[in-house]
């Protein structure tokens, strides 16, 4: 199948490893911003394949696992409103509040409903005009376009029962707050394809520029993943910072403009909690004031105790790429996919999952430079 057979080509992947193995000659850290990148690297055994002073690290490209605690509080609460529908896609519902999840919430009587899209809530808006529906907007630059959308589409059919709750985030400012903050060194970014599909390779020249720091865009397979690496660690040899496409296929450097221009309309950066990472300034997406009759927190009272985690949880330290899943102490005793603990275990795209399902610590403890 063109675009996927080619792209996990074994014979061709030796040879981009090979490749690797020539040049490289300087330790080096990559941190993969997406969580898909993370599943597979570990999926296909890339780390087990690369040089030794090669260490790959995962960083904040979960959408549900950088969803900070408070947010999550915040839609529980929502959920104890009355006449209130609470819509959401399904990976957010096992995410640990500071009490409680939404399934729970949801298995005690809430009325909260895992959609596929924004415009299945807006169906359900439409069929219960008596009900208020809230839409939990949980995602990076991927997602927010058509939440943006679905604004639209309410205004213009005047339905008035529809909100969102806005927790989006935007990537190049966590990597930027990534490289300042001085927890770890990061020699490069892999940076993530679908969010780059909306946002352009463009969007990574102040982190190239500013922190001297190669970022290269890739693919999902086996083989966009190896040649990222050799683009990285051939720019990094040569001390070189520069933003690459590897992801051509998809990936170009100015982005979905249309896209760009219907999130702009409706929305505006604002600073925003990380899990793990903190308040990033303009780092979020809020309503603009034209829109904000549809934004949760005018309409309900969102107002919560200050969030707690469980004491043994290190979610926040993985997402900064500080340590391997695999160094938690809850990892795979207290917390696994069945049990999570914390929210780097509850979904797909989540570090301690990826982890969890393919890689013991003997794999990998060899490859920390």
């Amino acid at each position: 199948m063109k675009y996927l057979s080619e792209y996990r080509d074994k014979e061709l992947a030796r040879k981009i490893i090979k490749m690797i193995h020539t040049i490289s000659r300087k330790e080096m850290r990559i941190m993969e911003v997406c969580g898909t990148h993370t599943v597979s690297i570990c999926r296909n055994g890339i780390r087990e394949v690369l040089p030794s002073h090669i260490m790959l690290i995962s960083g904040p490209g979960c959408p549900v696992c950088v969803t900070a605690t408070e947010d999550i509080d915040k839609a529980i609460k929502l959920s104890h409103e009355p006449d209130v529908i609470v819509t959401t896609f399904g990976d957010l519902l096992r995410v640990p509040g500071s009490a409680s999840t939404l399934q729970e919430e949801r298995a005690g009587g809430a009325d909260i409903r895992i959609v596929y899209s924004t415009f299945d809530a807006i169906e359900i808006a439409a069929n219960h005009p008596e009900k208020r529906v809230v839409f939990l907007g949980i995602g990076f630059e991927t997602t927010a376009p058509t939440i943006a959308a679905a604004i639209l589409e309410v205004r213009k059919k005047d339905i008035k029962n529809f909100f969102v709750l806005s927790s989006h985030k935007l990537v190049p400012p966590a990597m930027a707050a990534l490289l300042s903050s001085g927890d770890l060194n990061i020699d490069g970014f892999m940076c993530p394809g679908h969010v780059s599909c909306v946002i352009g390779a463009s969007a990574y020249l102040p982190v190239a520029e500013t922190y001297h720091t190669p970022c290269v865009v890739a693919g999902f397979e086996p083989v966009d993943i190896l040649m990222t690496i050799y683009m990285l660690v051939k720019q990094l040899e040569a001390n070189e910072a520069r933003v690459e496409i590897q992801y051509k296929r998809c990936v170009t450097f100015d982005g979905n403009r249309n896209a760009l221009a219907v999130m702009d309309r409706v929305f505006e950066p604002c600073d925003v909690p990380w899990r793990g990472l903190g308040v990033i300034p303009g780092s979020g997406l809020k309503l603009r004031t034209e829109y904000e009759d549809y934004a949760a927190e005018g309409v309900f009272d969102l107002s919560v105790p200050e969030a707690r985690e469980h004491p043994g949880c290190r979610c926040g330290d993985v997402l900064k790429g500080v340590i391997l899943p695999l160094e938690c102490p809850l990892f795979a005793k207290v917390c696994n996919p069945t049990h999570p603990v914390g929210p780097c275990m509850v979904s797909s795209e989540g570090s301690c999952a990826a982890y969890f399902r393919y890689h013991t610590y003997n794999d990998i403890k060899s490859k920390r430079p």
